[in-house]
Formats: C-alpha cells, sequence, structure tokens
C-alpha cells in the first residue's frame, strides 16, 4: 500500500497534458520516454506492415496506461505509433521519475509489477481472440466490452483491429444489428 507521502510525491512529478484529435503520443522511430493515465479519449497504437498498410492493434481510452512499452523499456526506437483519435487529456511522468520513484520504495516497485502484468494479459487475451475467434466473434467482444468505440472510431481502424477489410465490418455490423 503506498503511503500519502508516496502519493503526494507522484502527483507532483506528473505532468498534466492535452493532445487534440490528431495528435501523436509517439510516433514511429522515436524513443518513447514517458508512460501515461488517460484521463479522457481514445488512442489508437498502429503499426505498418511489410506492405506499408497501417495495421490497428490497440484502442486506448479513459483509465488507462499508455506508452510504446518496448521503446520504453529498452529505450530503443518505437515501430508504434500512437495517435489520438479523440481530443486527450492525460497525465505523464518520464522514464526518469518513474526510476526515481522504484528507488525510493519497493511499494512503487510492486504496483509496476502490477501494471506490467495486466499489459501482458491484456496482450494474451487480445492474441488468443484473434487467432481463435471469428472475425464476428471479434467484433460482439467489441460491441460488448468497448460500445463507446463503435460511435467514436473510424470504421477503417475498426476493421484494421479485426483483422478484416471494411466491407467484410459492414456485413458483420449489418448481420448482428439485424
Amino acid at each position: 500500500m503506498l503511503t500519502n507521502q508516496e502519493i503526494e510525491t507522484f502527483l507532483n512529478l506528473v505532468t498534466y497534458k492535452k493532445l487534440s484529435k490528431g495528435d501523436f503520443f509517439i510516433k514511429e522511430g522515436a524513443i518513447c520516454k514517458e508512460v501515461a493515465f488517460v484521463i479522457s479519449g481514445i488512442f489508437r497504437s498502429f503499426y505498418y506492415s511489410s506492405t506499408e498498410e497501417e495495421v490497428t492493434y490497440c484502442f486506448l481510452s479513459e483509465n488507462s496506461f499508455i506508452t510504446a512499452y518496448s521503446s520504453f523499456i529498452t529505450q530503443t526506437k518505437t515501430t508504434e505509433s500512437i495517435q489520438a483519435l479523440t481530443d486527450i487529456e492525460l497525465y505523464s511522468i518520464s522514464k526518469n521519475q518513474l526510476s526515481k520513484l522504484e528507488e525510493s520504495s519497493t511499494n512503487w516497485l510492486r504496483l509496476f509489477k502490477l501494471f506490467a502484468e495486466q499489459e501482458y494479459i491484456n496482450l494474451e487475451k487480445r492474441i488468443f481472440l484473434l487467432q481463435k475467434e471469428s472475425a464476428e466473434k471479434r467484433y460482439k467482444e467489441l460491441l460488448n466490452t468497448h460500445p463507446d468505440y463503435l460511435q467514436s472510431i473510424p470504421l477503417s481502424h475498426l476493421a484494421s483491429y479485426l483483422g478484416i477489410t471494411q466491407r467484410h465490418l459492414s456485413r458483420i455490423r449489418r448481420s448482428v444489428h439485424n
């Protein structure tokens, strides 16, 4: 359990930021030097395939942590881009500041370990969903867990996230909503 002093120290280290729709949290080729907590808005994480097509692999919205995790850990260039799909409000903290917190108390290490474990579980669920389930099942899962995404995110990004074409997504939407 974090003490009041530890929480106060953390709050003094974070920076409040606003991003506009279309702004990038990070672009491919940059080194990620921060992690953020999303207060409001929706981000999409994407990369470019070998054929230079954008592939959306993740959406992140309020109450989520956001970072280009591999780049953040290794301090190497990222292959992903994270872009605001809506206006965004977030709290950000730098890698250097997080390192100082980790050194100051094992409570922070425990907390960051929990976050890392949760990210792993989310990634595993995503992989299993893509590999085991039909496109219709993936769409229904998205509809159940994040119905707000279907109103806020362009169909091209949703189709990419689901691993299907926009045309296939339109057919699925018609069959599910009829």
